[in-house]
């Protein structure tokens, strides 16, 4: 099995298990090892008292975006430390697009930046996690998983 069907697999099953993201409307646009792209449209009732998302909004988009990228080597990480920059304000309406790059992987440790844009092509956020990679395959059977 190829890398990107191996990251495909990871991501679906996460997904599948995963009833925050899909709530939120969160839309798998692209996904290989190390990297993810995912998109979702805000709606009202993620908005806060000043009529703009909550934080929340952005920080869950790209956590899941780090968790999908981080997973994709086909071995199970958990986030040991993340954090957010926001940027620029977001609306009802902005379609956002969060989309991680892996900056470091060892055996034991990856280091991702995901910047969240809005349909503009403006950065409204930018999110940093690094994950803990337990060496735990998503798929015991298979001999597939990527190791640096």
């Amino acid at each position: 099995m190829g890398s990107h069907t191996l990251a495909q697999r990871v991501v679906d099953r996460m997904y599948d298990h995963d009833p925050y993201s899909r709530w939120l409307g969160m839309e798998r646009i692209s996904v290989e090892p190390g990297s993810c792209v995912l998109r979702m449209t805000v709606k009202e009732v993620m908005l806060n008292g000043f009529a703009i998302a909550h934080g929340g909004i952005t920080y869950a988009l790209g956590d899941s975006c780090l968790a999908f990228a981080a997973n994709a080597h086909g071995v199970q990480a958990v986030s040991v430390e993340t954090s957010i920059s926001h940027i620029k304000a977001v609306k009802e309406g902005d379609i956002l697009t969060s989309t991680a790059q892996e900056m470091s992987l060892t055996s034991r440790i990856g280091v991702y930046h995901i910047t969240i844009s809005n349909q503009r092509d403006e950065t409204v956020a930018l999110f940093k996690g690094t994950v803990y990679r337990t060496g735990k395959p998503w798929f015991p059977d298979d001999q597939t998983t990527e190791t640096p």
